[in-house]
């Protein structure tokens, strides 16, 4: 939703960037930094309910998210990495300003705010993860009204409003979000959906390829039998030709 401003994002950001990797400074260190500003700002400033100090915090260590990227591209390569650091790393940062504004909710016995912060955790994680899928399997799924740019804008703006006192204005946000956040998964399960269809109408190919013919013979020195025991049957065994599982 706000990916056409990326450019004009990156005109600020490259700047930047560039003065960074000239300190020696790394874009992995960057993402780590800003890492483990979100996550001890949601612990030690949103769960004790300093709503506009996290929110400052949070938005400024999260800013760091775009200064890494602009650092690797001063830098004039990437590294899958970097790609994969700076996902996991999101995917932390994410859960803990969720976690923490939940934890914050319960506490101040705003349960239904709370729930709705827990259900903007768990409907982020499928965004993220159905995207990560989707380009595992070789296809693309980068849609949505939802993005991560957008869910902490929104996150955001929430704080404001609570700051300011708006008598439920968090609250809303976060149900917003969370609806938000569901089409977007949606959006990218049917985009996935429609890239597959001829595997869907590919005849189905079975592994079962016919009867197991019966053995010729045994293929070692004839058991001993004791005297008067049957002769061993020469019809193959129930499970013959069969993998275990």
């Amino acid at each position: 939703m706000l990916s056409q401003a990326r450019d004009r994002i990156q005109r600020v950001t490259g700047p930047i960037g560039t003065a960074l990797v000239r300190t020696g400074l790394t874009p992995d260190a960057m993402t780590l930094i800003g890492t483990t500003g979100v996550v001890l700002s949601s612990i030690f400033l949103v769960v004790p309910g300093h709503v506009l100090a996290g929110g400052l915090a949070i938005t400024f260590f999260a800013l760091t998210d775009m200064l890494d990227g602009a650092m690797a591209r001063a830098r004039g390569w990437s590294s899958r990495w970097g790609a994969f650091l700076d996902s996991t790393c999101d995917r932390l940062a994410d859960a803990s300003i969720f976690a923490a504004a939940a934890y914050w909710l319960f506490r101040e016995d705003r349960d239904s705010a709370g729930v709705a912060a827990l259900l903007c955790l768990i409907t982020g994680v499928l965004v993220s993860y159905a995207k990560a899928r989707a380009e595992g399997l070789g296809l693309t799924a980068n849609v949505g009204i939802a993005e991560r740019t957008e869910r902490l804008v929104l996150v955001g703006v929430g704080g404001v409003l609570e700051v300011l006192g708006v008598p439920g204005g968090i609250e809303w946000i976060l149900w917003l979000l969370t609806a938000l956040a569901a089409f977007t998964v949606g959006q990218r399960v049917h985009a996935v959906w429609t890239q597959t269809k001829d595997d869907r109408v590919r005849p189905d190919r079975r592994l079962d390829t016919g009867p197991v013919p019966p053995p010729t013979g045994y293929p070692g020195p004839a058991p001993d039998l004791a005297p008067g025991a049957p002769a061993p049957s020469a019809e193959p065994a129930a499970d013959a030709g069969r993998e275990t599982a």
